[in-house]
């Protein structure tokens, strides 16, 4: 897993997929101070940090943290919360196995601030998608998404609080599917 901030998706797979349908074997971090870290410690998962800073470019650093990972055995690589893009250099080491969790409903308001982009744009719907990562900005091709009705919403902090119950059930829902080897390869790829 890929985390930079709390981890609360991180949580959320250590509390239903961890040692039953999947094994959260590693997780990253591009920040030392990420409390994801923490909750990976609790649960006796390696974890370590990759600081952009460490490394001559981030070329370097996606090297070093996918051959980290490959190291652990990872088989899926998830992006909970990581707020950095990866390069050509990570994905490929990881075809068809890298996925990513996003507060919209893409491909509407892709990116950083999409609870803010999707509140100026004045949306009543809202919802979470979990997508393949690819080389662009919330391009990859989606997996599940979940939406909700939010009327009145006026505030990030309300719309995130609806939103996070959805990325918790759907974010282990699609580690499942991967474990048991319902997510197809990109038909175009190769």
């Amino acid at each position: 897993m890929l985390v930079s901030g709390t981890g609360t998706n991180l949580q959320a797979l250590l509390d239903t997929v961890h040692e039953r349908e999947a094994q959260v074997v590693a997780v990253a971090s591009n920040a030392a101070a990420a409390p994801a870290l923490q909750r990976a410690e609790e649960r006796g998962v390696p974890s370590a940090v990759f600081a952009r800073g460490d490394y001559a470019d981030r070329r370097e650093r996606d090297v070093a943290m996918a051959g980290w990972l490959a190291e652990r055995g990872a088989r899926l690589v998830v992006l909970a919360g990581y707020m950095e893009l990866l390069r050509p250099d990570f994905l490929s080491r990881f075809p068809d196995a890298v996925i990513n969790v996003h507060p919209s409903l893409l491909p509407a308001f892709p990116g950083i601030d999409a609870i803010g982009q999707a509140l100026a744009y004045g949306v009543k719907v809202f919802g979470v998608t979990v997508h393949f990562v690819d080389e662009g900005v919330d391009t990859g091709r989606v997996i599940l998404q979940r939406a909700v009705e939010l009327p009145a919403a006026r505030d990030q902090d309300e719309v995130l609080s609806a939103l996070r119950p959805l990325e918790h059930s759907l974010l282990p829902e699609a580690v499942r599917m991967f474990a048991r080897g319902e997510l197809p390869a990109d038909p175009g790829a190769g």
